[in-house]
């Protein structure tokens, strides 16, 4: 007689049921997690995008309002001149030298500091030129005011040249004017660079009798 297939029993049915829940929760649990890593990505990456948008905005801002390049201003305070009433007892003969000297203000409403290279002064009288001065580089610090001394060596034999000398003379005033030129740059944080060129033209009357001068009007143009 044949050996009889052994049959092995089959598990009870709720036993089956308490497995394959198993296995379904099994299978549940990985899908759990990667939902809930891909929210936390979602997250991460929400809030990086926010920061960074802030920190633009902030940027923005201050590059508007508080780091945005000012035009730095200059002033001709007062001039002196000296040597005038030599020149004319000697009937305009370069006997001595005419010096005009100028005080100069650089008003610097930056958050940083305003460096300038050589500046230049000319004088003028009649559409001549003459006088000439150059003042050292300079720095106006930030939100600060440099006062600078410009003292021009007034050229007498140029003005000779000029016609309307001996009408002038009789009427005691000679008109004159001056153009200044400041050249430089801004930095700001290393960040924000702009070359600025500051011109300022005066126009000035000169009393020779008082050896002062007088109606004197100056207007400035910035160019960034």
């Amino acid at each position: 007689m044949g050996d009889k297939e052994q049959v092995k029993p089959l598990a009870p049915a709720s036993q089956r049921i308490q497995i394959e829940e198993e296995d379904d929760h099994d299978q549940a649990f990985p899908m759990e997690i990667k939902k809930y890593n891909h929210n936390n990505y979602i997250k991460c990456c929400g809030c990086f995008t926010a920061i960074i948008l802030i920190k633009a905005m902030i940027i923005l801002v201050l590059v508007f309002t508080v780091f945005r390049v000012k035009d730095p201003m200059i002033k001709m305070n007062y001039i002196e001149i000296e040597g005038l009433d030599v020149v004319i007892r000697a009937n305009f003969r370069p006997v001595t030298n005419v010096t005009l000297s100028a005080d100069i203000s650089v008003k610097n409403s930056n958050v940083a500091s305003f460096k300038f290279s050589n500046a230049t002064t000319t004088l003028f009288y009649g559409g001549i030129i003459i006088g000439e001065a150059k003042t050292p580089p300079g720095r106006a610090r930030a939100r600060r005011t440099l006062r600078m001394n410009v003292t021009i060596c007034v050229m007498v034999d140029q003005m000779l040249d000029v016609p309307r000398l001996g009408s002038d003379l009789r009427v005691g005033v000679l008109p004159m004017s001056s153009y200044t030129k400041i050249s430089g740059k801004v930095k700001i944080l290393n960040v924000i660079k702009k070359n600025v060129v500051v011109r300022m033209n005066c126009t000035m009357t000169v009393d020779m009798q008082r050896q002062s001068i007088q109606d004197q009007d100056c207007k400035h143009h910035v160019s960034l």
